[in-house]
């Protein structure tokens, strides 16, 4: 009679064993290098944001920096001529139409008898430009938040005459008097006329050179610090100053 043979297990299968080993030692490995990378993050996250919060200070007190360096003034001018291409900054032109009135008198006989009045005039187109030296004090304040500027004077260019519009009238006249001779002196003095004339001009274009002059320095603040649009501009012209320069504007120490 033959008896039954008991059955052999299968051999194990290498293939498989090796599989599940390679894949163990991935999954650990990954799991520590996630835990090394968390660690190291969080290890220098304070490094980090300190680097940050001393960036963002520095950054912040710019413009006080300057101030006490000394250097606001020489950056201002370094950027304003740079950026006007001249030695001025021009903020305003105004065209009027003027009227030069000039009125001669005469006499006779050793002055004891009066002549006639004779009355001449000229109306011409008339451009008046206003302007500011960069080449002149600019005093700078920081007060808190706020820029306080003493700017130069507001000056102007030699007016320009539309010669070419210019009508003459006489509006006395007197047969005893050289008419034509009161029209010449008239002519010749119209450059000096208009030159007295802008200066009466000056109170319709001081605000729009303020509000000029304080975008131009708001522009140069923001162009030149990180911290510089957190600061308002207050603009003073020198010839607004009293005698004894009293308008809480001060040039800084050390500027």
């Amino acid at each position: 009679m033959n008896t039954p043979r008991p059955a052999r297990p299968d051999p194990p299968r290498i293939g498989t064993a090796w599989a599940v080993a390679v894949t163990v030692i991935a999954v650990v490995t990954i799991l520590v290098g996630a835990s090394l990378y968390v660690f190291r993050s969080v290890r220098e996250l304070p490094a980090e944001a300190a680097r940050g919060t001393l960036k963002a200070i520095e950054e912040i007190q710019q413009v006080a920096a300057a101030f006490r360096q000394g250097t606001i003034r020489t950056e201002f001018a370094s950027y304003a001529t740079t950026l006007t291409g001249s030695n001025y900054l021009q903020f305003a032109t105004l065209r009027q139409t003027e009227v030069f009135t000039r009125a001669d008198k005469g006499s006779v006989l050793w002055g004891s008898l009066e002549l006639p009045e004779v009355v001449v005039s000229a109306t011409a187109p008339v451009v008046y430009t206003a302007y500011l030296d960069l080449n002149e004090e600019w005093h700078f304040n920081l007060a808190g938040q706020t820029l306080e500027v003493l700017a130069p004077p507001v000056r102007f260019n030699l007016p320009a005459i539309d010669a070419s519009e210019i009508r003459y009238e006489i509006r006395q006249g007197s047969l005893l008097r050289d008419e034509g001779k009161s029209l010449e002196e008239l002519k010749r003095g119209l450059t000096q006329l208009s030159i007295r004339r802008s200066r009466d001009h000056l109170p319709l274009i001081r605000e729009t050179g303020r509000r000029k002059t304080r975008e131009f320095i708001e522009n140069w603040l923001v162009q030149s610090f990180g911290d510089g649009h957190d600061y308002r501009v207050r603009v003073v012209f020198a010839d607004e100053v009293a005698p004894d320069g009293d308008r809480g504007v001060q040039q800084p120490e050390g500027s």
